[in-house]
């Protein structure tokens, strides 16, 4: 794929880490903005309401490394011991459309993709504190304490790469709403530009 500098479409990253809740604000956003959703292909086993297609698609990881020896990734990474990462086949198709065009990545993405499309608007979504981020994985009640305690260093490190981001949105405990209005703000006005 040939990124285009004068590509029409908005590109904008939704980004944070685990518990932070990136899927919520998504989720608020389908409300108030019409766009088209980057489905990342994963690894990782399908959880209690989620199907083929939504919130991504799921494939082996003998699967994965075939695809990835056919170079069919635009970006890929290993993320809590999954592989994850979106299709040229995808960006390709979504680029095509005249909505604008939500991407949920990790840091590592957001990094991959400013180099290929420099025009993407990265907004990374802060939990209120490191304490209240370990609260919302336990309370998800969707994880081991073992993989909580593997996310918990992963967040770590994220949180070292803020500056990559254009916008960071505190997502503030029981305030998802003024969360979700403040990114679609942020979308709106970047649309305008």
């Amino acid at each position: 794929m040939k990124p285009k500098n004068n590509q029409p479409t908005k590109i904008f990253i939704i980004s944070g880490p685990s518990g932070a809740g990136e899927d919520s604000v998504i989720e608020g956003l389908k409300k108030k903005i019409k766009f088209n959703r980057v489905i990342t292909t994963v690894t990782r086993k399908m959880r209690a309401g989620e199907k083929q297609g939504n919130p991504y698609y799921f494939v082996s990881v003998k699967k994965f490394q075939a695809m990835l020896k056919k170079e069919e990734f635009i970006e890929w990474a290993i993320v809590y011991d999954d592989y994850r990462g979106c299709t040229k086949k995808e960006i390709n198709h979504l680029l095509k459309g005249k909505k604008p065009i939500l991407w949920k990545v990790d840091w590592h993405g957001v990094k991959t993709i400013k180099k290929l499309l420099p025009k993407t608007i990265a907004i990374f979504i802060s939990p209120p504190s490191y304490e209240i981020l370990e609260d919302r994985l336990i309370e998800r009640g969707q994880d081991s304490l073992q993989t909580i305690n593997h996310r918990k260093k992963f967040t770590l490190e994220w949180l070292k790469h803020k500056d990559i981001y254009d916008y960071i949105v505190k997502n503030q405990e029981n305030k998802l709403n003024q969360t979700i209005n403040k990114i679609t703000q942020i979308i709106k006005t970047e649309l305008k530009k």
